[in-house]
């Protein structure tokens, strides 16, 4: 798939398939094709080159796009509600624009708002709304969901009880495709990510698949600050980078034995004790940043 708006291109090349029933996570920093990508799939813009099929339908034709947007649910970065409206009005009229929709009582039940039927969208907590959200991209039996960074901004509890939600329909069978700026969200939903960079797709697989592929080994926190590795030569212990933070050094290397052994002998040479060693697999951040050279934004 292929996107430029004037001398700006969105995507070059970019190419993933998404199969029934399974998460694909898209990740990948502010302005990497993200959203350009799932707005044409979603036949709300069109791709200058490439093939495009949504349940078997291109979304880029008006036949296409009838019938994708008939069985696709789309929940946006932001929604727009009524804020006068009921939850129950709102799911009733969202309802009244498709030809089979999903019961305004399943709806509430499975959003857990079954309590607040009869409460008007703007008293609603933030977590709240995202669940009606959510709700109305449901409303009308969607076999595709696209979700467009669902939990940003929520606190941690609404957040988990979204992804209690996101996996509850994807085993239903439903495919979803999400955008995430929460490498932990992308890791706990899906075995399948992929992480987009300045329109193209940089990498792709389960999130472990990636970290093992690119052996970025383990990271090694220690400390105290007044611990000094500056200049120290560690390439003999396998150590690829050290960083000094706020509270000690962050040391990224292929193993952890030999570099634990190494901070420890340079303690002892300066008489100073370890107060704190931590050490954790590359993670899929890690991944991320070797791959973009940025964070998410």
């Amino acid at each position: 798939m292929r996107k430029r708006y004037g001398g700006q291109t969105a995507l070059d090349g970019l190419t993933l398939r998404a199969e029934q029933g399974e998460i694909l996570a898209l990740l990948g920093p502010n302005g990497a094709g993200k959203t350009t990508f799932l707005e044409i799939l979603e036949g709300l813009r069109a791709a200058d080159a490439g093939e495009v099929a949504v349940l078997g339908h291109d979304p880029g034709t008006p036949a296409g796009r009838a019938y994708v947007q008939e069985h696709i649910g789309v929940s946006l970065q932001t929604t727009a509600l009524f804020d006068t409206l009921t939850v129950a009005e709102t799911l009733d009229l969202f309802g009244a624009f498709y030809k089979e929709r999903e019961s305004t009582s399943a709806l509430l039940d499975r959003i857990g708002l079954a309590d607040r039927a009869g409460a008007r969208v703007g008293q609603l907590s933030g977590g709240q709304r995202q669940r009606v959200a959510i709700a109305l991209a449901l409303v009308n039996r969607p076999s595709v969901v696209f979700l467009d960074e669902p939990t940003t901004g929520l606190d941690p509890g609404a957040r988990r009880y979204v992804w209690e939600s996101v996996r509850q329909i994807a085993a239903e069978g439903r495919t979803i495709i999400l955008t995430t700026h929460y490498m932990e969200e992308a890791t706990y939903l899906s075995r399948h990510v992929a992480i987009i960079d300045r329109g193209r797709l940089v990498a792709e697989g389960t999130p472990e698949g990636i970290v093992g592929d690119l052996r970025l080994g383990v990271n090694v926190f220690a400390g105290p600050g007044s611990l000094d590795l500056t200049g120290m030569d560690a390439a003999g212990v396998g150590v690829a980078t050290v960083e000094r933070s706020d509270d000690g050094w962050r040391i990224r290397a292929e193993r952890a034995e030999p570099v634990v052994e190494w901070i420890f002998g340079h303690a002892r040479a300066a008489g100073i004790e370890i107060g704190r060693l931590e050490v954790e697999r590359a993670t899929l951040e890690d991944a991320f940043l070797h791959l973009t050279g940025r964070g998410l934004e």
